[in-house]
């Protein structure tokens, strides 16, 4: 029984050092196949890390930072307080934004809120919509209508309307956009009123003559040298209605569209630029006795650009086919305009005081007949073959901070008549003289 007994304890005591033994092993023996839940978190420098091809390391997926999408609110408001110590007592100038405002009147006014989204869906999809306030100083009811002049309600209080909508693909080929929906057209906005800079005191000069900064069509945005991006070109073929919705029954709703194209060079460490622009658009006959009416522009453009001075030169000539009837001849004849801008802008005092300067001259009709009498056909906005003008505009820029200006200028327009005082309808020369405090505020961006 004792030997038993023996026997037993003898077996349990090798049994347990064993055991004892065989977990020690196991714990610093070199070929022990270990896998760590945790490996990633042991230091490199521990004695009793096991070889790295015995580690199943679970590594976290690495996100991809390359890219972050843009989710922007955004917006701009411009305006002024004005005093207009001149005006036009015949009302010229429909296209500016002093057309029947009188003498010694003045105000504070907003001339343009911006409020934009842009929204990027993907790397390769965005969206952009802005939406714009630009009431006129005359907020009358349109004669006929119970809708106020400018962008206000008929009861002239202010309100938004979509001016852009678009979806851009980028990239569909190497260095290029697509772009379709309501849009910039190649125009201006794109570069040049970029260059200009101050379209918080006034618009480029064919913008001011009415021709289209924004249209509803399908365009291509791109570069030559995607690299560099010193050579670069924008397309466009639009409805050539802008914003506004024509009805189905509108004899240019559906049969003519509007060409756009534009083409720039960038040199000297893009300091010095040439754009050239053309555009073509078709619309239908004003009566049945006028031929088919048409407009193209020829737009040159060259700056000189640098933080601290800035030069450009802006001209185009354009013709509007069949424009005007010659009371003389009783027939229907082309009108061709010209129009030059020359401006300059730079640094006074680092980047919080500058100064700008412009001039713009406009002949509605280089080919017009002072003795004879003339009937509009066209149906561009405002258009009046009749009338020289002459716009200067000067002042200086102040920016306590960035994004924020203020603005004290003087805004004059002259107007002097084509036609021979003795000819029906002539009206003698006559000018707008507009002082201003000029505002301008950007938040968002």
């Amino acid at each position: 029984m004792y030997k038993n007994v023996l026997n037993q304890y003898t077996i349990g005591a090798i049994l347990l050092f064993s055991s004892c033994f065989a977990a020690n092993a196991q714990t610093i023996t070199e070929k022990s196949p270990i896998i760590y839940a945790d490996a990633d978190l042991k230091s490199d420098n521990r004695s009793d890390h096991p070889p790295s091809d015995t580690i199943k390391v679970q590594k976290p997926a690495i996100a991809d930072t390359t890219w972050k999408p843009v989710r922007r609110l955004w917006g701009y408001a411009f305006g002024d307080y004005y005093y207009n110590a001149h005006a036009d007592a015949s009302n010229r100038g429909a296209e500016t934004n002093y057309n029947g405002v009188p003498t010694y009147r003045n105000a504070f006014q907003f001339r343009r809120i911006y409020l934009g989204y842009d929204y990027e869906i993907n790397k390769k999809f965005s969206v952009e919509l802005l939406l714009a306030s630009e009431p006129a100083a005359n907020t009358n009811l349109s004669p006929g209508t119970s809708i106020s002049n400018g962008d206000n309600l008929a009861d002239n209080k202010m309100s938004f309307y979509i001016k852009l909508i678009n979806l851009r693909w980028k990239g569909i080929w190497n260095g290029t956009d697509f772009i379709i929906g309501n849009q910039w057209t190649p125009g201006w906005p794109l570069l040049t009123e970029k260059i200009w800079g101050y379209r918080f005191i006034d618009k480029t000069v064919a913008d001011v003559h009415r021709n289209n900064p924004w249209d509803f069509g399908a365009g291509l945005q791109g570069t030559f040298d995607p690299a560099t991006k010193n050579f670069g070109y924008d397309v466009l073929i639009g409805n050539n209605t802008s914003s506004s919705l024509l009805s189905a029954t509108n004899a240019n709703t559906g049969f003519y569209k509007a060409f756009y194209g534009d083409v720039y060079a960038k040199f000297f460490n893009q300091t010095l630029i040439f754009d050239l622009y053309a555009d073509y658009m078709k619309t239908a006959p004003t009566t049945a006795t006028v031929g088919g009416q048409a407009r193209n522009m020829v737009k040159g453009f060259v700056a000189y650009t640098t933080p601290k001075i800035t030069f450009g030169v802006e001209a185009y000539t354009q013709k509007i086919a069949n424009g005007v009837t010659d009371g003389a001849t009783k027939t229907s004849v082309n009108a061709n305009v010209e129009a030059i801008s020359i401006y300059s802008h730079g640094a006074i005092y680092k980047d919080k005081l500058g100064f700008f300067a412009r001039y713009d001259s406009y002949n509605p009709d280089n080919d017009f007949n002072s003795g004879d009498v003339y009937t509009v056909n066209t149906n561009l906005p405002a258009y009046s073959p009749f009338t020289k003008e002459h716009f200067v505009s000067a002042g200086l820029d102040f920016t306590p901070a960035k994004n924020i200006h203020f603005a004290p200028n003087i805004w004059f327009i002259q107007y002097k008549d084509q036609r021979a005082p003795s000819t029906t309808g002539y009206l003698p020369d006559s000018h707008v003289l507009v002082y201003r405090l000029t505002f301008f505020y950007i938040f968002g961006k």
